[in-house]
């Protein structure tokens, strides 16, 4: 495991191939891109990230060549983690986004996100974190600029430290919203995003099909069918927020 040090996949997709494995299954295009450098013999089956804007495939219908799998978009998802952080908090006016400078889709999430800022009425404010140790720098300069809720663009990178900025968006008084249910159930505010459990049944089928003799080259590569909106009641009560009941009501899961 690359324990959220994206410096580290090359080596590890090396080491994959020395193994000489029959597939490599890759958990978000970041990952992928790694195997496919390392490899262009072995199947690659991703299960999230964009496979098309991070130039791994040119075409979903026909991927050709060794990766196949799914395919998330965290940029198409941008203006919808705004829209439901203004439902939530209606005077929502100023918003920090916090990603990891190494994340292929942040510069074009950040543009459709600024497109959405704009017909939501809200500001952005966008901060980059490349080490833990940027974390306390980070929130600070969301308190200087008086941001009033927090998008966490995905990245590995900030999976294992998501009790820490749990921490400070606590301290802070910060909503967040996430991609995935995890980290609402550690204590951000809401998640919305593609159910990850049918994404990974998902490209176990890949791998079947692959290992019975599938091309994965033709196996076209699917995008996420269903999406979900947790909500952490609890986290809401801390910051002193009223959770609209039209919002509730979209809810998929509740936390309580």
């Amino acid at each position: 495991m690359a324990e959220g040090k994206l410096e580290r996949l090359p080596d590890l997709a090396a080491e994959l191939v020395r193994l000489q494995v029959d597939i490599i299954v890759a958990g978000n295009a970041t990952a992928a891109r790694a195997a496919s450098q390392a490899t262009e013999r072995i199947p690659i089956v991703v299960a999230g990230g964009d496979a098309v804007g991070t130039g791994l495939i040119t075409n979903l219908a026909r991927p050709g060549g060794n990766i196949t799998g799914l395919a998330t978009n965290a940029v198409e998802l941008g203006g919808k983690w705004l829209a439901l952080l203004k439902e939530a908090v209606p005077a929502l006016a100023r918003v920090a986004v916090l990603s990891h400078p190494d994340a292929p889709f942040t510069g074009p999430a950040l543009r459709e996100m600024r497109v959405a800022a704009l017909a939501l009425g809200v500001q952005l404010q966008s901060l980059s974190v490349r080490d833990p140790g940027e974390f306390e720098d980070a929130f600070a300069a969301m308190s200087r600029e008086h941001a009033e809720a927090l998008v966490m663009l995905p990245g590995a990178a900030f999976r294992l430290h998501r009790a820490r900025i749990h921490e400070l968006a606590a301290r802070s008084r910060l909503p967040t919203i996430w991609e995935g249910r995890a980290a609402v159930a550690e204590g951000g505010l809401m998640a919305y995003g593609p159910d990850t459990v049918s994404l990974w049944r998902r490209a176990a089928t890949y791998v079947d099909k692959i290992l019975k003799g599938a091309p994965p080259g033709t196996l076209p590569v699917e995008r996420p069918m269903t999406f979900k909106l947790v909500i952490n009641l609890t986290t809401a009560k801390a910051l002193g927020l009223t959770i609209p009941a039209t919002l509730l009501f979209q809810a998929d899961e509740v936390i309580q």
